[in-house]
């Protein structure tokens, strides 16, 4: 089916996408519990462009650390969501307000990464979604650095690939990779109906047991 990232975005959410991944055999994609929303308000949905962030320990003086971070970043486009994976995330807070400012500019649909996040005060009042594996006011510079962008990650244990569609709500976060987001998309919308039906029959006061037999949704 054809959706536009606005009507995914209205109505679908984490949990029913985790659902129909698992309904087509996917039972690995959502990240784990420990990548956690700045702001559970808010809904995250859009492309994957990913990094790989290798472990340094030095900074050769008169080099830019920054390289590939500011070239992925610049060439954000609408819906776009930097994937940062982080060989080692404790180490390397990765993302920030300027970063967000300028993915925000450009029209950027979130961020996620497994390593940590700073700035979280500036960046929540930018109703920017970040989604992150915690926070930290370590800087990337002689902790981390990406060595490719745009190629196959592991986003805190999850395949990542350019161009898989990303959510992430105060439920978690999903990767639906491309080659199942039709048939994911199309069995999800189809079961926020049916779940719609359940719950006006609930709210009706039947017994869980008969909804259930009925709907077979729970």
């Amino acid at each position: 089916m054809s959706a536009s990232l606005e009507e995914i975005r209205e109505k679908l959410f984490t949990s029913v996408l985790s659902d129909c991944l698992d309904a087509v055999g996917l039972m690995n994609q959502a990240l784990p519990s420990r990548i956690r929303p700045l702001d559970d308000s808010l809904v995250m949905v859009g492309r994957a462009r990913t990094a790989a962030f290798m472990e340094v320990y030095h900074h050769e003086p008169g080099t830019n650390p920054y390289e590939l971070e500011i070239e992925l970043v610049d060439s954000l486009k609408p819906g776009d969501i930097p994937v940062f994976a982080c060989s080692n995330p404790a180490r390397v807070a990765p993302w920030g307000e300027l970063l967000s400012t300028a993915a925000q500019v450009r029209g950027a649909a979130g961020a996620l990464m497994d390593g940590c996040t700073r700035d979280v005060k500036a960046i929540r009042a930018m109703r920017f979604p970040v989604f992150h594996g915690g926070i930290a006011p370590l800087d990337s510079k002689g902790r981390g650095r990406i060595m490719a962008i745009d190629v196959p990650i592991e986003c805190a244990g999850v395949r990542v690939e350019p161009g898989d569609l990303i959510f992430g709500d105060a439920d978690g976060v999903v990767v639906i990779p491309q080659r199942v987001e039709e048939e994911v998309l199309k069995l999800a919308f189809e079961k926020v109906k049916g779940e719609n039906s359940t719950l006006e029959a609930l709210r009706r006061g039947e017994k869980l047991a008969d909804v259930f037999a009925r709907h077979g949704i729970l």
